[in-house]
């Protein structure tokens, strides 16, 4: 039985579908300089689609493909209803508040966030109990508390090399980040032996 599996486009994608030929799921063409987004080895079983990869999960949760790679961040962002199955421990980095290196909050008004993450931003500030006002930024997001648009964001931080160039600081560790593999729930039904095969090939070959 063939399983459809979701692939973000660029260096996580490449990481991760290195993994997957690494286990036999090889389908050679994929590495070719391709504009394809569908790719399938019927005799490995399986199909891969190339998505942008704020996209992935929402693939996976409705059903467009069995299962996925993505990073915790937007898994997380998404609040997608699938399976979690597996850390693949590649596209490591921390999702945290950052601000201006003299930046003291003000806790008597509620903190002006940019970000690309707002669930995340508004989850964590939440349990924190404190109020926030949220700007969703698509770009560069370390420009907000430079231009003083923002007092902190919510983003990515991989090196911190960005932060410090712009003489921002990490003020609070929100989660750490890396790729996940997660499955459609009732693709998991159906295909279980074939998804279950899958998880254990990864687990051989990334130690997990």
């Amino acid at each position: 039985m063939m399983v459809s599996i979701a692939l973000p486009k660029g260096r996580l994608g490449n990481k991760a579908y290195s993994i997957l030929q690494k286990c036999g799921y090889t389908v050679s063409e994929l590495m070719d300089d391709s504009r394809k987004l569908v790719f399938e080895n019927a005799e490995s079983g399986v199909r891969y689609f190339l998505v942008k990869p704020s996209d992935v999960a929402i693939y996976v949760e409705y059903g467009a493909a069995d299962v996925g790679v993505v990073g915790k961040d937007v898994l997380i962002e998404s609040g997608a209803d699938v399976y979690e199955l597996l850390d693949l421990g590649i596209g490591k980095c921390r999702m945290c508040v950052a601000a201006k290196e003299d930046y003291v909050e003000d806790t008597g008004r509620a903190t002006v966030v940019a970000t690309k993450f707002p669930r995340v931003a508004r989850d964590y500030f939440m349990a924190t109990n404190r109020e926030i006002e949220v700007i969703k930024l698509y770009g560069s997001i370390e420009l907000a508390p430079l231009l003083g648009m923002s007092d902190v964001i919510v983003d990515l931080v991989e090196t911190g090399t960005t932060l410090k160039e712009n003489r921002l600081k990490v003020t609070e560790e929100i989660f750490s980040v890396s790729a996940r593999l997660i499955a459609n729930k009732a693709a998991y039904k159906f295909k279980e032996n074939e998804i279950r095969e899958i998880v254990a090939r990864m687990k051989e070959v990334t130690g997990k």
